[in-house]
């Protein structure tokens, strides 16, 4: 790590903290309903099939996206070079991530607005592809952190920074950042499979807890090369390979328990596997935010990124006021919705209702 100029200020460490549980709080929650999306068009095989798929994530698929908005207005408000530097840097692939965003939502809200099969279809296709655009990108992204981006101050304004060269776009398809690509789909389809068994019965739930058990492998696989590559490479010492054996152990303990048919032990390794993995990517993020500092003297880290102490200070009481709030409401709607479901509770006739409900 390159040396800050100064020391970080405690509110500067913990919204650093806050912005990193954001993020791991969206991984976790939206990376289910990420893979339970993918596989609407392979597990579904007609429509009171994938209408059930569909129903295991209506409850939630929109509320888990309120932890990416809030993530992106915690690092505008708290770290605006931060906000800035990313989003003039990588317009490219953010761009991406917005359309596979709305294709997604679009996905969901229309499908039921008609009841012919190929509007039906074309949708979930929608939907699956949408959220592999997303999972696909996000993990090129983050590989790509764990490098570190090229950055640099703007000639003739020293306190504004920008990757180097911009727009910065091909250079995030290293073979490292590649391999990431393909394992956060992976781990977001074995996420998914198990919590589509978790919440279906009869002839679904076996389908996806075979299906979890080969998507299992692959990630189990893949993500041993992309954690032994990461710490070989761009290690944070003795932290780094502890997060690795605990993800590691999440994921093997995930695929071992599918088979047992302990569908929420499963569900428990994958979340557990995706949050130690997440926690290795922010700890090697900080304190320079995920970037290669070319001037040594001029540097963008946690400090020189930073809001006022003011601003970082209301955001605090704001935060203690609400996010209580919001973790409760969200943890009443997982237990609303907690039972398992089954093809018995999706209606014969298709009804015309928003996806939340119907599907």
């Amino acid at each position: 790590m390159i040396p800050m100029a100064t020391d970080p200020s405690v509110l500067q460490i913990v919204w650093f903290c806050l912005i990193a549980i954001l993020w791991i709080g969206y991984l976790v929650l939206e990376g289910f309903d990420y893979g339970v999306a993918m596989l609407i068009p392979i597990l579904g095989k007609n429509e009171k099939e994938r209408r059930l798929i569909v129903n295991t994530i209506g409850p939630v698929w929109d509320g888990n996206e309120v932890w990416l908005l809030t993530a992106g207005g915690a690092t505008f408000a708290a770290f605006p070079a931060w906000y800035a530097t990313l989003f003039s840097g990588l317009y490219l692939p953010l761009f991406l991530i917005l359309v596979g965003l709305i294709i997604r939502g679009v996905a969901f809200e229309y499908r039921a607005k008609r009841p012919e099969t190929k509007w039906r279809n074309a949708f979930d296709w929608c939907a699956a592809i949408g959220s592999f655009v997303v999972a696909l990108v996000f993990g090129v992204g983050f590989a790509n952190f764990i490098i570190g981006l090229p950055v640099a101050p703007v000639t003739g304004n020293p306190s504004l920074f920008a990757l180097t060269p911009a727009p910065y776009f091909w250079q995030l398809f290293s073979l490292f950042g590649l391999l990431g690509g393909i394992v956060l789909p992976a781990l977001f389809l074995f996420h998914g499979s198990i919590f589509l068994a978790l919440k279906t019965k009869g002839e679904m739930h076996d389908r996806a807890k075979a299906f979890a058990e080969k998507i299992g492998l692959v990630t189990i696989g893949g993500g041993a090369i992309f954690l032994l590559w990461s710490n070989l490479a761009y290690g944070t010492g003795v932290i780094g390979w502890i997060l690795l054996l605990l993800a590691a152990a999440g994921l093997a303990a995930a695929w071992w328990f599918v088979k047992q048919d302990r569908d929420g032990l499963a569900f428990i390794g994958t979340t557990l596997a995706t949050l130690f993995v997440a926690v290795g990517i922010f700890v090697r993020m900080f304190p320079n935010l995920g970037f290669a500092n070319t001037d040594a003297a001029n540097q963008l880290n946690v400090v020189t990124a930073s809001a006022s102490p003011l601003t970082l200070t209301i955001m605090t009481w704001a935060a203690v006021v609400f996010v209580p709030i919001v973790l409760g409401y969200q943890a009443w709607t997982y237990w609303v919705f907690r039972r398992r479901l089954s093809i018995a509770n999706i209606p014969d006739e298709p009804v015309n209702e928003p996806a939340t409900v119907a599907g």
